[in-house]
């Protein structure tokens, strides 16, 4: 891509390095403490307060908000970070999100204390990723500054996805864009709420290029409104045991998540791992590949990420910045490494050292297009890393509980737009995909449409909820045979879901898909273990559908829809009318050990529950199956066949015969 250079755009550069804590800001008076001597009890009771204010920052958020992606599938997340930005607490929400709320305080407090300055009362709102704060556009973050007796004691973060905020296509999602100047646009940090009162300037230059102002709207509030809470019990919590004593235990809490996670990381070997993730298409009618490549070095206590090899930045939407990068490692790093330590990301980076060259598809320079960051490029870095981290943490035997292969690889972009049943215009992103199979453990399958591991607590609405609030009709949304990755453990399956358009007086949806994954598999497994099944969509026109439906049939596969079936590229923008069928089906996790290990009862059982073909039980597991049940005999034989092929050899004459 030629980057075109763009006066002033070095300024919204970020490091994402801590900054000098002697630094000064305008006449901003910063609250400071030399000192985490904290008493133990204290320490526990304060501790637990602030993970239960990240709680209710979190529930206020889906309180408020009208938007299904954030209350119904946890689409967001919630922060507190010290004076100077360092995260002290993150919430169980989608962790990317999180990652980056450091970086948008520390430029705040560089670029906004002297103009307009900070104050009490005061919010910022922000949206650009070359800041922090959020890994595309869409992902709009509101920051606010706590002071306490006149004096900066820290920050309140929240940030969620929104549906629409401009762009060439609905839901931002511009599939032929080729840099940043096609997507919505993005803010740096604007003073939206000035001491208590929401700025309707602001408000009205955020909401005016939004397809759906209302919803989004709602959404501003509901952030502000959890800010607000947060400050609440912030303030409460001070006032019951000082300011000294509270700041005291959040430098506390992420020392120990320092110690501690230093701790873990002597336990492990030195040793360098690599790992490479694809993602094919940058954009509608791109047909290249694309690569991350990370090689993960631990020597002693700290673990250093490095990005080189790693392709330039392309012409398309799947690049994503530092915040993005940040975002593919944060989610793994407390998943894997950190499930037993205080989730305290300001103690956690001081563990990390990346190596990144600016100008490559996860630290990309403006103007880029970074539109689908967050699901490409930000998520190929989160799989890259997963495999590296697994497979340090395999080489320990207790540590080596906490491993799983990649979960699933990309997300399943399903974007609807147009006309609902109510007559009102609308735009959603289908959260369905979020109930990705989850890769396999060491001594365990992975998780059935158990998520994504950067979303912990991230769920898929209801199918009633998505048929009330948008004009569509689901005629399945279930998990399918053989997409997770096979191994000696299982990578737990994907699913798909097929709908028509229903209810809308224009008799059409708009339909924008973007899913990657499709001609390389982006699950890889560990140790033996197979990448899950390949992403795929299809739109089938002009079906029977309505017919059946009317006959009192519901159809169960694609084959039943008669009509025209295309399998679809990665990305692509059109219309979906009334005899219309769309299918998506999204990916499963990745499996760990070679698939001819695995028990011959265990193959049998998931032939039995549809996790697996009898076709895939013979030709990928080896195992024979007679009337359901393994043929032990037959399998061995089978086995050592398929051994000698994979080796280019010919069994020996008569070898279990």
């Amino acid at each position: 891509m030629a980057v075109i250079p763009v006066a002033g755009s070095e300024r919204f550069v970020q490091s994402g390095a801590p900054l000098d804590p002697e630094a000064r800001f305008g006449d901003l008076k910063l609250h400071r403490v030399d000192s985490t001597d904290v008493d133990a009890l204290t320490y526990e009771v304060v501790r637990h307060r602030l993970v239960a204010i990240t709680d209710d920052m979190g529930d206020a958020i889906k309180r408020m908000s009208g938007s299904v992606v954030v209350t119904d599938c946890n689409d967001f997340g919630a922060g507190i970070m010290d004076e100077t930005g360092e995260t002290v607490q993150v919430g169980l929400y989608n962790m990317q999100l999180g990652s980056a709320l450091d970086m948008a305080v520390r430029w705040t407090l560089e670029h906004r204390a002297e103009n307009p300055g900070i104050a009490p009362g005061d919010q910022f709102l922000l949206n650009d990723p070359w800041i922090g704060g959020g890994l595309h556009q869409n992902d709009v973050t509101v920051l606010a500054p706590l002071f306490y007796d006149g004096q900066l004691f820290c920050w309140t973060g929240a940030v969620a996805h929104q549906v629409d905020l401009g762009g060439v296509s609905p839901g931002s999602w511009s599939v032929e864009g080729h840099d940043v100047f096609w997507e919505a646009l993005p803010i740096p940090p604007v003073k939206i709420v000035e001491g208590g009162t929401l700025r309707s300037d602001m408000e009205d230059m955020y909401l005016r290029r939004s397809r759906v102002p209302r919803l989004v709207g709602l959404d501003l509030r509901a952030k502000i409104g959890a800010n607000n809470v947060a400050q609440d019990r912030l303030t409460a919590l001070i006032d019951k045991y000082g300011p000294d004593t509270v700041k005291a235990v959040m430098k506390k809490m992420m020392g120990d998540a320092e110690a501690q996670l230093r701790t873990k990381l002597r336990a492990l070997p030195d040793g360098t791992w690599s790992a490479v993730a694809h993602q094919d298409g940058a954009r509608a009618g791109d047909r290249d590949i694309h690569k991350i490549v990370v090689a993960m070095s631990k020597q002693d206590d700290t673990l250093t990420f490095d990005f080189t090899g790693t392709d330039p930045q392309v012409d398309g939407i799947i690049n994503c910045t530092l915040a993005g990068l940040r975002g593919g490692i944060l989610p793994i790093l407390l998943t894997m490494l950190c499930p037993d330590i205080s989730w305290s990301p300001g103690g956690i980076y001081r563990c990390v050292e990346i190596v990144s060259e600016p100008g490559t598809i996860n630290n990309c320079t403006f103007p880029a297009g970074i539109g689908k960051a967050s699901v490409n490029s930000a998520w190929s870095t989160q799989n890259a890393v997963s495999e590296t981290v697994a497979q340090m943490l395999s080489t320990h035997a207790e540590l080596s509980r906490s491993a799983m292969s990649v979960c699933c690889g990309t997300w399943d972009l399903t974007l609807l737009a147009g006309v609902d049943q109510r007559g009102g215009g609308f735009a959603t992103m289908l959260c369905d995909a979020m109930s990705g199979g989850l890769g396999a453990k060491v001594d365990g399958d992975g998780v059935d449409t158990g998520g994504e591991n950067c979303i912990p607590m991230g769920r898929i609405a209801d199918i009633e909820i998505n048929e009330f609030s948008f004009p569509m009709l689901y005629l399945w949304r279930r998990e399918e045979v053989d997409s997770g990755g096979p191994g000696r453990w299982r990578g737990g399956v994907g699913a798909s879901s097929c709908f028509i358009p229903y209810d809308s007086p224009t008799r059409s949806v708009h339909l924008v898909v973007s899913a990657n994954g499709k001609a390389v598999p982006q699950a890889p497994g560990i140790s033996g273990g197979y990448p899950a099944a390949t992403q795929w969509d299809v739109l089938v026109r002009d079906t029977t559908v309505r017919d059946q439906l009317a006959n009192g049939r519901i159809p169960q596969t694609i084959d039943d829809l008669s009509g025209r079936a295309d399998t679809l590229p990665p990305h692509l923008e059109t219309d979906l009318a009334e005899a219309d069928v769309y299918f998506t089906h999204w990916q499963g996790g990745g499996g760990i050990g070679d698939p001819l290990h695995r028990e011959p009862e265990r193959v049998a059982a998931d032939v039995r529950d549809g996790k697996v073909s009898a076709i895939a039980a013979l030709d990928v597991y080896g195992v024979v199956l007679t009337d359901g049940a393994p043929d032990l005999a037959a399998t061995a034989a089978h086995r050592d066949r398929l051994r000698y092929e994979r080796a280019g050899l010919t069994p020996p004459e008569g070898a279990h015969q």
